[in-house]
């Protein structure tokens, strides 16, 4: 019982019709339903409704993250550990925030973070038949990975925002860097066995610093980076390997300044995983492994 992963994140756009282009024709998402506000997105390999939504707004940014639970009962249960620690929890009936959503509660994180958790999404599908499928469909648009990965967000207080998310909301710590004098710079967490579901760097309370889409092998995201050239996106970082994780990756914004990532490899991890802790002085090859180093491009993020 628990959460099981990142369902879905929802992002600040100044110009809709723009963003819905490149995440579909660039990123190569499908589009699964809109309103007058807001478009719904999901990856190819994806069952439920959407992974991203689209929201209209005047500045870019993290509008809310939302995780998966198992089961419904999950809901009241995180609903009272929230609630024992001061924060105030809305609950939502299934279809009520989104169509084809699930019944949900919403809380902010001490990180100054909009949660979700979300059960009973609807499921539409992937292009795939149930019976006797092939590994992948064909006439793929873009880059087209088959599933949304991670959330990479800041905050002030990277120690009590790791601690809500392992004690209130039973996420493991798998690495984290330390602060030379024992505080944490950036921790990463998962619930899904992966080597990290969301992480969180130091920065302003609130902030998205990226999110990411799983690619299933280094040749994908070569490949990535080739569409993401192709098409006149400008590349961040890479392609090139964390320390952290030890997974492969390109970095590249959406037209209206949205960090993304393509993402692929890491590592299994157990429950009961050791933590791989780096140093203040190899935090840049924690990052960036093969660079050794952080640009200061990297660490802008936005609200």
């Amino acid at each position: 019982m628990g959460i099981l992963r990142l369902s879905h994140v929802e992002i600040r756009v100044p110009d809709l019709e723009l963003a819905t282009a490149y995440y579909t024709e660039v990123l190569g998402l499908l589009e699964t339903g809109r309103d007058a506000e807001r478009v719904f997105l999901k990856c190819w390999d994806e069952h439920e409704h959407h992974s991203v939504i689209l929201r209209y707004a005047a500045t870019h940014g993290l509008e809310h993250m939302g995780f998966k639970v198992e089961h419904a009962d999950d809901l009241e249960r995180f609903e009272s550990k929230v609630e024992k620690e001061g924060g105030q929890v809305t609950r939502h009936a299934r279809g009520e925030l989104a169509p084809g959503h699930g019944e949900a509660i919403r809380f902010q994180t001490p990180t100054g973070h909009r949660c979700e958790l979300v059960h009973g999404m609807e499921k539409v599908g992937n292009l795939l038949p149930r019976t006797n499928p092939p590994p992948r469909p064909l006439g793929l648009v873009g880059i087209a990975p088959p599933r949304l990965d991670h959330i990479f967000v800041t905050a002030e207080d990277v120690d009590e925002g790791t601690r809500f998310f392992r004690e209130v909301l039973g996420f493991r710590l798998t690495e984290q860097i330390l602060a030379d004098d024992g505080h944490q710079l950036a921790t990463w967490l998962e619930v899904s066995h992966t080597p990290h579901d969301i992480a969180l760097v130091t920065g302003p309370n609130g902030g998205l610093h990226h999110f990411a889409f799983w690619l299933d092998d280094w040749n994908e995201v070569r490949t990535a980076a080739d569409t993401l050239a192709y098409h006149g996106v400008p590349i961040d970082v890479g392609p090139t390997r964390h320390g952290a994780t030890r997974g492969y990756a390109v970095y590249f914004f959406d037209p209206l300044g949205n960090r993304n990532e393509v993402f692929t490899g890491g590592y299994w991890v157990d429950p009961d995983h050791e933590v791989v802790t780096w140093t203040e002085a190899e935090m840049g090859r924690a990052i960036f492994y093969y660079e050794g180093a952080v640009n200061q491009r990297f660490l802008t993020v936005h609200s």
